[in-house]
């Protein structure tokens, strides 16, 4: 089992967009960006566990836990011209893009906001709080994963 933290807008799509979702499960299309395409293709297997975190907005924070409950697959919002996601270059027989499918684990009661990892010293190598990083999709250590945990308790 691997672990990793995927990003959204909550004004695209929240942890409780996810909640109210059939079986609270939904696929984690739209990824455009190589390097975050490559791990949903690869390395995301079923029953790997995600951080669901929220970025761009007030206050970003860990909000809650999901499952992958399907590895990767043809993302394909990216053949679909009325989709915002629609890749021209993207072709079904050689997909350029794809997508895992997420089920809710738990929401938390509060956020672990950005502000509060970055104060524990035992998550300063952690990708999310590396200068620079901007992957929509980045593994996390099993060590951290547990941290957040039980900072969300």
């Amino acid at each position: 089992m691997k672990y990793w933290l995927m990003k959204t807008e909550p004004t695209t799509y929240s942890i409780e967009d996810l909640e109210k979702e059939s079986n609270q499960t939904t696929c984690w299309e739209g990824v455009r960006n190589y390097q975050a395409r490559n791990l949903l293709r690869d390395d995301i297997q079923e029953g790997d566990r995600v951080l669901f975190y929220h970025s761009a907005c007030k206050e970003p924070a860990v909000v809650g836990t999901a499952v992958v409950s399907r590895p990767g697959y043809p993302d394909s919002h990216a053949f679909d011209k009325r989709s915002k996601y629609y890749d021209a270059k993207s072709d079904p027989g050689n997909p350029r893009w794809y997508m895992v499918d997420v089920k809710l684990e738990q929401k938390f009661d509060a956020p672990v906001t950005l502000a509060s990892l970055r104060e524990k010293a035992s998550l300063k190598e952690m990708v999310l709080l590396q200068k620079g990083s901007r992957l929509s999709v980045q593994p996390v250590k099993k060590k951290e994963f547990d941290i957040v945990l039980k900072m969300a308790k």
